[in-house]
């Protein structure tokens, strides 16, 4: 593809996604090519909910291809810019490249606009990339992604959830969603409580991914074995931070250790675990 030159007269405006559709008709929402439902790549269950100072996203690393799994490291969590993150659901190649060029949106409009869209900006932004997609959602190939960040004019963070018509919605306080999305919300609603810490709210997502593992097959779990666990970010005033693997790997143990004694004193009593 060649260089687009602008006339001196033509502004490219600061939608990237328009500019996209005029300099390149058709590369926004590319037409599937006769994929069937088992050669379809799916991200299953995303997780966010808020703590005192910010929110926490929270993905496994399972993708499935019908009843297989496809791959066992793929990434549902991303920084959208600095202050705000996105996680993926549904066709997961769609779902990546919809990521990608939110991510250039958002770049693209602070450059041309000399600004940072506000978070419900940034929110209505993905909506109508998520409404864009809808031809490709009703042919099965459905995205469904989860949208957190930081908001400088409400200093709090905030979530907000999508449906394939690009309808926006906020949560208050938590959200899961995936094919494990109901068992991560169960938990996370069990555990939940205002203003959490940033420790607890981090462990009680990682606890919401393994629920959600041990009742869906298409949700992983953490694999020692691999060194794979999920991905988790917090985002707040600070701006994005990834939880490094090794402090996930860590906080994965003490809580099976805990799990483990839990189980043995059930055993020993024998009750059931509580």
């Amino acid at each position: 593809m060649s260089l687009y030159l602008f006339p001196s007269g033509e502004d490219p405006g600061a939608n990237f996604a328009d500019l996209l559709r005029r300099v390149q008709p058709g590369a926004v929402v590319p037409t599937p090519t006769g994929a069937t439902a088992l050669e379809i790549r799916h991200a299953t269950t995303i997780a966010a909910l808020r703590y005192s100072s910010g929110v926490v996203m929270a993905g496994d690393r399972r993708a499935t291809e019908g009843v297989s799994i496809a791959h066992r490291s793929i990434e549902k969590v991303f920084a959208a810019d600095r202050y705000s993150a996105v996680a993926i659901a549904g066709a997961a190649g769609p779902a990546i490249e919809m990521v990608r060029l939110f991510q250039t949106q958002l770049e693209h409009y602070e450059k041309v606009e000399g600004a940072t869209l506000s978070l419900e900006g940034k929110a209505n932004q993905l909506a109508q990339m998520v409404r864009a997609h809808l031809p490709m959602a009703m042919q099965g190939l459905a995205v469904v992604p989860l949208f957190a960040g930081w908001d400088w004019i409400r200093s709090s963070g905030r979530i907000f959830t999508y449906d394939v018509t690009g309808g926006r919605y906020e949560e208050t306080d938590f959200h899961a969603t995936g094919s494990g999305g109901r068992d991560a919300k169960t938990t996370i609603k069990l555990g939940y409580r205002e203003g959490l810490s940033r420790v607890d709210a981090i462990d009680l997502a990682l606890e919401a991914l393994f629920q959600a593992a041990d009742e869906d097959a298409a949700t992983g779990g953490p694999d020692p074995v691999r060194g794979i666990y999920p991905i988790v970010a917090t985002v707040d005033s600070t701006g994005f931070t990834r939880i490094p693997d090794e402090e996930i790997a860590d906080r994965f143990g003490v809580f099976l250790e805990r799990r483990a004694g839990a189980l043995r004193g059930a055993d020993s009593e024998g009750g059931e675990p509580t």
